[in-house]
């Protein structure tokens, strides 16, 4: 783990690193389970593909594994720190070293990708590229100066494809390149390994299209 400036406090993180030691920045934000094994082996697995991927821990080293526990996790959260931490994550990863290219992409699952949304609004000049996985929610989308990628479930109880739709229409007005992808039969968290929700076929195709979007997307030195 990684520590960083987060305001006046110290974030962590999890930083993976390509073989050649030097790639596009990447930044995970984590679903509500917090940053559990499944986002740092996301890390790792981004690093084998060419890119310097950082996940923040916006929970502080708070974990779960159960709805029931995430849904406690949310109600006790500190939105100032995690404010905190997700800037000081992004300002970290755009200092690093092995970072190429002057803006990195942010990647946000449910919880996290409603941050990612946020924060290319807030840091235009920092994030050319977000991708959101199975969450939507509403920014200035005009201040944006991202290429968005979205992947979400045809059968998503907790995201409904009525506000994916709009988002979809509010980057579209505001004249953001987006891309999003409706996978049948998939559910909320279908990307993820270690859910029950898991849909293996969904997920790989979710990240062929995410890695070549990536490509596109940043600057490969």
């Amino acid at each position: 783990m990684k520590t960083f400036p987060a305001g006046d406090r110290t974030g962590n993180g999890y930083l993976a690193l390509p073989e050649q030691q030097h790639g596009p920045g990447v930044m995970v934000l984590h679903a509500w389970w917090g940053l559990t094994p499944f986002f740092q082996q996301l890390c790792d697995r981004l690093a084998r593909a060419g890119f310097v991927a950082f996940a923040p821990d916006l929970y502080q080293g708070r974990t779960t594994d159960t709805i029931d526990g995430a849904e406690a996790l949310l109600e006790q959260r500190d939105t100032e720190a995690m404010q905190a931490i997700a800037t000081g994550a992004l300002e970290y990863l755009r200092a690093h070293p092995a970072v190429r290219g002057a803006s990195v992409a942010v990647l946000g699952f449910s919880m996290g990708a409603a941050w990612a949304i946020e924060m290319a609004s807030a840091a235009p000049a920092d994030i050319s590229a977000v991708v959101v996985f199975y969450g939507a929610a509403g920014a200035d989308f005009a201040q944006a100066r991202a290429a968005y990628l979205g992947h979400f479930g045809a059968s998503d109880e907790w995201e409904p494809l009525d506000g994916v739709r709009e988002m979809e229409a509010g980057l579209r007005a505001a004249g953001r390149p987006v891309t999003f992808h409706i996978y049948p039969g998939a559910q909320h968290w279908f990307f993820e390994t270690n859910r029950p929700e898991y849909n293996a076929d969904a997920a790989e195709l979710a990240w062929q299209r995410t890695i070549e979007f990536l490509r596109q997307q940043l600057p490969q030195v």
